[in-house]
């Protein structure tokens, strides 16, 4: 990629645990003549190790940082605004909800954009946030009003099937014994158990009986 010397580039750091999402964002991203990628990183450690390396203008990240986890995205975002607050902090993830939102926001992040926009919006968010402004697609903006004005939507509903299991889950059955009672595999049985687990954005199961508890689920 070719820069104008008379304008200097904003600098940015990829950190998602997918190398062909990251190489896609790349050679898309330098194709702008203000925009240069001085970094890459899969995982938390990475980033950290990595932004207090090359110290970026902007850092576009994802919330989660490998399968099955949890957001860990959310706790990058604070150390990162901690140790480097001149770092513009950008969520660029797959995840919508009002309550993740306000939570990156509190973290440290100046904004938040879906992964399905489009590249004009992505690179106008990237600058606004190298600006020292804040940026947000129009879904997250939206949940961030919500949220203000305590008008938060529901999150996304358990199914018939997935109570079955969240129940027994809380009995202390296994995968398999859930699979014994409801008459199905036990990988069916896991399958429900993780959708269970990404609907209530939690990374364990003991978690999951906790959170639906709480939520009057059980």
């Amino acid at each position: 990629m070719t820069v104008d010397t008379k304008i200097r580039a904003i600098r940015l750091a990829l950190v998602d645990d997918h190398a062909i999402l990251r190489q896609g964002l790349r050679s898309v991203l330098e194709r702008e003549h203000d925009l240069v990628v001085v970094g890459e990183a899969a995982s938390e450690p990475e980033a950290e190790a990595m932004v207090a390396a090359m110290r970026p203008d902007v850092v576009l990240l994802d919330l989660k940082l490998s399968a099955g986890s949890d957001f860990e995205g959310l706790s990058l975002c604070a150390k990162l605004s901690a140790a480097h607050p001149e770092v513009g902090l950008l969520v660029l993830t797959t995840f919508l909800d009002d309550d993740l939102v306000v939570r990156a926001v509190h973290a440290g992040a100046r904004g938040y954009v879906v992964k399905d926009v489009d590249t004009t919006e992505l690179v106008r968010a990237i600058r606004a946030i190298s600006a020292g402004e804040s940026a947000f697609d129009s879904r997250s903006a939206a949940a961030v009003v919500r949220t203000l004005s305590g008008r938060s939507e529901p999150r996304e509903q358990l199914t018939d099937r997935e109570l079955e299991v969240l129940r027994l889950l809380a009995a202390g059955l296994s995968n398999v014994k859930i699979g014994e009672r409801l008459y199905i595999s036990a990988t069916t049985a896991k399958f429900h158990v993780s959708n269970i687990m990404r609907k209530l954005q939690v990374s364990r199961r003991a978690e999951a009986v906790y959170a639906a508890s709480k939520r009057g689920l059980i």
